[in-house]
This record gives structure tokens, sequence and C-alpha cells, in this order.
């Protein structure tokens, strides 16, 4: 499959290197915003071409496919530009600023007939399917706890007056959708629209949320979620039933799964450490690219996250130029 990629930081360089452990995968083109940073990326990345524009990029006939990695408020235009063109694409997460870009995006999926998968790294390695067969084992579910916080690398930039992408609210940003999500989107996933939505934050000056919670509300059990950009945690994610718990290293990289059932000593379940994990998420896009499978339970988990997503911003004022188009 012949992609092109649209962003050329890091999580892009993380995604060609495992990229080119998967089948028939094949790095043709990059995008950059200009002609030299594009050309200096794809000859690094030994693209065949480069592109500076968009419409350019939209009209290569070879390209199959493009996976988006640009700043989280382009992701809605940049995609449906691609897909209008008949290219399936692969979106880095949050798929979009809001519900209302999501429901645009997967509308124009379904119209011209090409996968969108949102980039949701985790809930496609092989210990999420171990950790989704362990939870029956714990009983009646009634409590999980997921928590992700990191220190930002672009933090102490922030505190010392200079504002980075990363804490630019008016790009979209946010410690809910930059972290949050990887806690949100795995827990509309498992249990579907909760009935209630109750969130908090603490807000920096600027109007981005640092650090935030979430407690989400189902009729016999609750999620309660916790994310930061400003101090790393190390307390992880539980799930909890009448029969034992289930203690998940991290959210974000679930490879290490322990089940502690109650009067039994604790099980460490096999998983699969992988460092180059993104091969597993483009894998299973060129998978369902194949064979043209059911995408609607992937579609309601983004849909359903970016309404939680919505709702909890909305209920602690963090804003986005995006909401008001």
């Amino acid at each position: 499959m012949r992609f092109a990629v649209i962003g050329s930081g890091s999580i892009v360089e993380k995604f060609i290197s495992a990229g080119r452990l998967c089948e028939n995968f094949e790095l043709y083109a990059v995008y950059s915003r200009t002609q030299e940073r594009a050309e200096e990326f794809a000859a690094q990345q030994g693209a065949k071409k480069a592109f500076w524009s968009l419409q350019a990029l939209a009209e290569c006939p070879e390209v199959e496919a493009v996976y988006v990695a640009s700043p989280n408020y382009a992701h809605c235009a940049q995609s449906i530009a691609m897909m209008r063109a008949g290219k399936h694409v692969l979106c880095e997460k949050p798929l979009a600023s809001n519900a209302r870009e999501a429901e645009e995006m997967l509308a124009c999926a379904r119209e011209h007939g090409v996968v969108l998968l949102e980039a949701m790294k985790p809930i496609f390695e092989p210990s999420f399917a171990a950790l989704r067969q362990a939870l029956p084992r714990l009983g009646t579910l009634r409590r999980a706890s997921l928590s992700y916080c990191q220190y930002s690398s672009r933090y102490d930039k922030f505190k010392a007056g200079q504002v980075l992408n990363a804490f630019t609210p008016s790009l979209s940003n946010s410690s809910l959708l930059d972290i949050g999500v990887y806690c949100v989107h795995p827990a509309v996933l498992l249990f579907g629209e909760p009935r209630s939505v109750q969130a908090t934050a603490v807000k920096l000056s600027n109007g981005f949320d640092g650090a935030g919670s979430i407690l989400l509300g189902y009729d016999d059990f609750q999620v309660d979620i916790h994310y930061s950009k400003i101090a790393d945690g190390c307390t992880p994610s539980e799930f909890q039933g009448e029969d034992g718990s289930l203690l998940v290293e991290r959210i974000s990289v679930p490879q290490e799964l322990t089940l502690r059932l109650r009067g039994r000593n604790p099980e460490t379940l096999p998983t699969v450490r992988e460092s180059q994990s993104m091969r597993f998420e483009i894998a299973a896009f060129q998978e369902l690219v194949r064979t043209g499978a059911d995408l609607s339970a992937y579609h309601r988990a983004s849909l359903l996250a970016a309404r939680v997503m919505d709702e909890a911003r909305r209920q602690t004022g963090v804003v986005f130029p995006a909401d008001q188009h």
C-alpha cells in the first residue's frame, strides 16, 4: 500500500519506522507546509515524492492512503480533502477538534467509500485484546479508574513564557485531547455511551487545560479518568469487579497486565511487548482496507469519545476556535 504522510514531526518518523515492519507498506510521498521542509523530509525518509500543496497531494494517483499527523485543528479539513480524492485515511488521535467535525469526517468516508480510522494506538495492540478477554473474569464490573499523566517536554518553555503548539488552544490542543483521549477512547469502546459526564480541569494562564478529571456514570458502575500534561503519574489504571481487579501499568501502552482475583495469587497475563507498537494500528488499517470489514465499532467509539470530550470541555470552559465554525 502506497502511503503519504501529512506532517514531518517525531510522531511521523515513528509511524514510518513502524510501517516498514508491516507487509505491503511503502512510503511514497510526504507533505509539509514548505517546499524546503517537504523535500528535506522526503530525502531523509526515502520517499519518492514531496508535496507542499495539499491539492497536489490529493490529486496524486499513486497515493492510496494518507496518514494525517498535523495539529489537531487541521485533521478534519485535511482528512476530508484526501477522502474526497478517494484516498483512505489513518488520522492521528484525536480524530477531530469536536464531535461536529468527527461526524463530517465519518459522513465523508461513507460517501466516498473509503476507510477512515482514528490512530488510537493502544486499542490495536494484542494486549488490549487480552485486556478485553480478562474483564469477564472480574465478575460484575463496578469501577474502572483510568489514568495517564505525563509531564510535557514543552511545559518548561511554557512556564518560561514561550507558548509552543502543544500548549496552544487555538490549534485545538488541550491536555484532554492530547493525553486524556487515551483514557476516554478505551472507556467508550469497552463500555459504550455513559449516561452522565462530570468534569473538572486545572487551567493555565492561556485557557489551556493542564490537567483534569472526568467521571463517567453508567447504570451499575462508573469510570473515573485522570489526565495531565503538567505532572507525571505512576498510578496504574485499574478495572475493579466483584471478583477481583485487573491492573494495567500504562493505559497508553497496555503491555503489562496483572489479574488479581480475590483469594488467589496475582497472575501476570501473557502479552506482546513491542517497542514499535504503531505497527499494529498500521496493520489493522491495511487489513480493513483490504477486506472492507465493518468499521462501525471503531467509528462509534471515535464519535462517542468526541462527544464526551466536548461535554467535558463545555463544563470546564475549554473552547477552541473550531467550536465556533
